[in-house]
Protein backbone atom coordinates (compact mmCIF):
# COMPACT_ATOMS: atom_id res chain seq x y z
CA UNK A 1 0.00 0.00 0.00
CA UNK A 2 1.06 3.51 -1.06
CA UNK A 3 1.82 5.81 1.61
CA UNK A 4 0.34 9.05 0.75
CA UNK A 5 0.89 11.45 3.69
CA UNK A 6 3.14 14.35 3.24
CA UNK A 7 4.93 14.33 6.26
CA UNK A 8 6.92 11.01 7.83
CA UNK A 9 5.04 9.89 10.98
CA UNK A 10 7.51 8.57 14.29
CA UNK A 11 5.76 5.68 16.53
CA UNK A 12 7.19 6.51 20.36
CA UNK A 13 8.53 3.14 21.65
CA UNK A 14 7.83 4.55 24.85
CA UNK A 15 4.78 5.93 26.28
CA UNK A 16 4.55 9.27 26.35
CA UNK A 17 1.35 11.27 28.22
CA UNK A 18 0.47 14.15 26.58
CA UNK A 19 -1.22 16.95 29.37
CA UNK A 20 -3.87 19.59 28.77
CA UNK A 21 -1.94 22.83 29.86
CA UNK A 22 -5.53 24.64 30.33
CA UNK A 23 -6.57 22.16 33.07
CA UNK A 24 -2.88 20.17 33.68
CA UNK A 25 -4.73 16.76 32.60
CA UNK A 26 -2.99 14.09 30.96
CA UNK A 27 -5.82 13.45 28.35
CA UNK A 28 -4.03 10.29 26.48
CA UNK A 29 -0.84 9.00 24.33
CA UNK A 30 1.03 9.31 21.63
CA UNK A 31 0.11 6.98 19.08
CA UNK A 32 2.66 8.63 16.11
CA UNK A 33 3.78 12.17 15.56
CA UNK A 34 4.97 14.00 12.53
CA UNK A 35 6.46 18.13 12.40
CA UNK A 36 2.58 18.78 11.28
CA UNK A 37 0.24 16.84 13.70
CA UNK A 38 -0.25 13.76 16.09
CA UNK A 39 -2.20 10.78 16.75
CA UNK A 40 -3.42 10.40 20.10
CA UNK A 41 -4.97 7.85 22.24
CA UNK A 42 -7.45 10.01 24.23
CA UNK A 43 -8.73 8.84 27.98
CA UNK A 44 -10.39 12.33 28.53
CA UNK A 45 -13.85 13.87 26.46
CA UNK A 46 -12.26 15.81 23.53
CA UNK A 47 -14.60 18.26 21.40
CA UNK A 48 -13.82 17.81 17.87
CA UNK A 49 -12.90 20.74 16.13
CA UNK A 50 -11.47 22.40 19.07
CA UNK A 51 -8.14 24.54 19.75
CA UNK A 52 -6.32 22.80 22.61
CA UNK A 53 -2.80 24.21 24.11
CA UNK A 54 -0.78 20.94 24.54
CA UNK A 55 2.59 19.51 26.32
CA UNK A 56 4.34 16.29 26.17
CA UNK A 57 8.21 15.53 26.88
CA UNK A 58 10.22 13.83 24.17
CA UNK A 59 14.14 12.41 25.03
CA UNK A 60 16.72 13.31 22.92
CA UNK A 61 18.87 10.39 23.58
CA UNK A 62 21.17 11.25 25.98
CA UNK A 63 19.84 9.98 29.18
CA UNK A 64 19.27 11.97 32.29
CA UNK A 65 17.04 14.45 32.99
CA UNK A 66 19.03 17.29 30.35
CA UNK A 67 17.29 14.65 28.09
CA UNK A 68 13.78 15.47 28.51
CA UNK A 69 13.10 18.42 26.04
CA UNK A 70 8.95 19.15 27.01
CA UNK A 71 7.57 20.74 23.99
CA UNK A 72 3.97 22.87 24.28
CA UNK A 73 1.91 22.89 20.89
CA UNK A 74 -1.17 24.67 19.88
CA UNK A 75 -3.57 22.04 18.22
CA UNK A 76 -6.55 21.66 16.15
CA UNK A 77 -8.27 18.62 16.65
CA UNK A 78 -9.38 17.55 13.14
CA UNK A 79 -11.22 14.41 13.56
CA UNK A 80 -12.33 11.60 16.67
CA UNK A 81 -12.79 8.03 16.58
CA UNK A 82 -14.34 5.78 19.31
CA UNK A 83 -11.63 2.99 20.06
CA UNK A 84 -12.24 -0.45 21.39
CA UNK A 85 -11.41 0.02 24.77
CA UNK A 86 -14.53 1.81 26.91
CA UNK A 87 -13.91 5.27 27.45
CA UNK A 88 -10.68 5.34 25.26
CA UNK A 89 -10.65 7.07 21.81
CA UNK A 90 -8.24 8.13 18.53
CA UNK A 91 -7.89 11.58 17.60
CA UNK A 92 -6.27 13.52 15.03
CA UNK A 93 -4.59 17.03 15.85
CA UNK A 94 -2.69 19.17 13.76
CA UNK A 95 -0.14 21.56 14.95
CA UNK A 96 -1.02 25.32 14.72
CA UNK A 97 1.57 27.02 17.14
CA UNK A 98 4.74 25.79 17.94
CA UNK A 99 8.25 27.77 18.77
CA UNK A 100 11.14 27.07 16.30
CA UNK A 101 13.91 25.44 18.67
CA UNK A 102 10.50 22.93 19.40
CA UNK A 103 10.11 22.00 16.09
CA UNK A 104 13.40 21.69 15.93
CA UNK A 105 13.99 18.86 18.41
CA UNK A 106 10.54 17.51 17.02
CA UNK A 107 12.72 16.86 13.67
CA UNK A 108 15.40 15.42 15.07
CA UNK A 109 13.29 13.23 17.17
CA UNK A 110 11.80 11.74 14.33
CA UNK A 111 14.64 11.47 12.09
CA UNK A 112 16.82 10.00 14.94
CA UNK A 113 18.20 6.16 14.04
CA UNK A 114 16.28 3.24 15.15
CA UNK A 115 13.33 5.33 14.17
CA UNK A 116 10.19 3.27 13.59
CA UNK A 117 7.47 5.05 11.58
CA UNK A 118 3.32 4.51 10.93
Amino acid sequence: MKEFRRSRRRQPTDTIHITDTMTEAVIGHLGNISETGMLVMASAPLVADALYQLRFILSNGGGGPQSKVPLEVGAHLLWRDEASAPGQSWVGFRFITMSDEQMQHLRRWIDAPGSQYA
